[in-house]
């Protein structure tokens, strides 16, 4: 069985309570219990983690090849915009890896336009909210 390691970024945590105009009504709660459902259906596990830690997220990447994921799915946040960190250990992982987010970045603050993630990643799907992660867990296994 294929595993995949989720990773959510800092203040997904606070999904549904947090500027839902912009992220959404949905829990982080209720976007994992999506996956999970979508993983289920498909016959893949999941491993879901959320930090709101950039050295922790690092880890995560650099050691998931080790701890024998196919590919990752992750949601940066707001480490899209500002975390080399997280792009080198993309860039490192030797891992399928698609980035996800809930809005459409290029509609966005000019400062978030610009992801670092985004050229070290195999794909990038944005701006569908909560179905950015069923697409992203679709497209990964398309990839791999």
């Amino acid at each position: 069985m294929k595993k995949i390691l989720v990773i959510h970024g800092p203040n997904l945590n606070l999904l549904g309570v947090r500027e839902p105009d912009i992220y959404g009504r949905l829990t982080l709660e209720k976007i994992n219990s999506m996956l999970k459902k979508e993983a289920k259906a498909r016959k893949v596990n999941l491993v879901i983690k959320q930090s709101n830690h950039e050295g922790q997220i690092v880890d995560l990447i650099g050691h998931a090849k080790k701890n024998k994921f196919s590919a990752i799915l992750i949601n940066p946040a707001a480490y899209t915009h500002t975390s080399v960190a997280i792009r080198d250990a993309v860039a490192a992982c030797g891992l399928s890896v698609v980035e996800v987010h809930l809005s459409n970045i290029h509609s966005r603050e000019e400062f978030r336009h610009k992801s670092l993630i985004s050229p070290v990643a195999s794909g990038t799907i944005l701006g569908f909210g909560a179905k950015s992660y069923t697409l992203g867990l679709a497209a990964i296994l398309d990839l791999i």
